[in-house]
């Protein structure tokens, strides 16, 4: 008769355990070496590939805004194309003072993720709703930041509407949750019918509703005052800023709501 044989981690652990021990007590210089069953079928975790979709996030609308290879649709603010920030590994970076980089795209209804990161006492943001008319000299004048900094390393004082996860100048954070600088963190924001909501590391901590009279108050109190940002808008481009300082992004990924 075939037999099949297999040797699993019972199998192994079975074996040694019905050995017979020869000349009765092992002696010191013959102790039976305990096996870790564990250590039989131990496999270290398979991460998921950086700038890959999942098939659940397939299936919920998800689709990548950078693929890890290319700047395909992206470009420098008011420019034709992307200059400055390039690719290393698997991150999207640059290292400071090329300019912000704006998707091709405008979004309305929607919801981004993205894994980001800085250097210390670095600075940096995700715009939503930007405008390029002409007449705009930058992507904050028109659009409202989801804040990237060193909480604590940042060479200037910071208030909490200036500090990572905020809604800059306009909305501080309910919870202070980025990780030091050189750990990679993840941010959301969500855009739903004027419904904006910012997520840090997995926790809701920025939760608005653009154009509201409470909004309006606190643009009326902050920088924005006077900008075409204090006039609410429903739709406009993403763009990840060059504030100056390294900073990198991975697995920037979008859906339609």
């Amino acid at each position: 008769m075939k037999t099949t044989q297999h040797w699993g981690r019972w199998a192994v652990a079975g074996l040694v355990a019905a050995l017979p021990s020869c000349g009765g007590a092992p002696s010191s210089t013959e102790q039976t070496t305990a096996i870790d069953s564990a250590s039989l079928v131990s496999v270290p975790p398979v991460a998921p590939l950086a700038n890959t979709l999942t098939a659940e996030e397939t299936a919920a609308g998800y689709r990548l805004l950078f693929d890890g290879q290319s700047l395909a649709g992206w470009h420098t603010y008011k420019k034709d194309s992307a200059t400055g920030w390039k690719i290393e590994g698997e991150t999207l970076t640059t290292p400071g003072n090329t300019g912000d980089l704006v998707s091709n795209e405008e979004f309305e209804n929607f919801e981004l993720v993205f894994d980001w990161k800085i250097t210390a006492g670095g600075n940096s943001g995700v715009f939503y709703f930007v405008d390029e008319n002409p007449k705009y000299n930058n992507t904050f004048d028109s659009g409202p930041e989801y804040q990237l900094i060193d909480d604590n390393g940042y060479p200037d004082s910071l208030t909490n509407m200036q500090k990572s996860g905020a809604n800059y100048d306009v909305h501080p954070p309910s919870s202070f949750k980025a990780n030091p600088p050189g750990e990679w963190n993840t941010g959301k924001i969500v855009v739903n019918r004027g419904k904006i909501e910012h997520w840090l590391n997995g926790e809701k901590v920025v939760d608005y509703e653009y154009g509201s009279d409470d909004w309006k108050k606190r643009v009326a109190a902050s920088k924005f005052a006077k900008w075409p940002y204090a006039t609410p808008h429903t739709k406009g481009k993403l763009a990840l800023q060059d504030h100056g300082h390294p900073v990198y992004f991975r697995n920037v990924k979008v859906k339609t709501l």
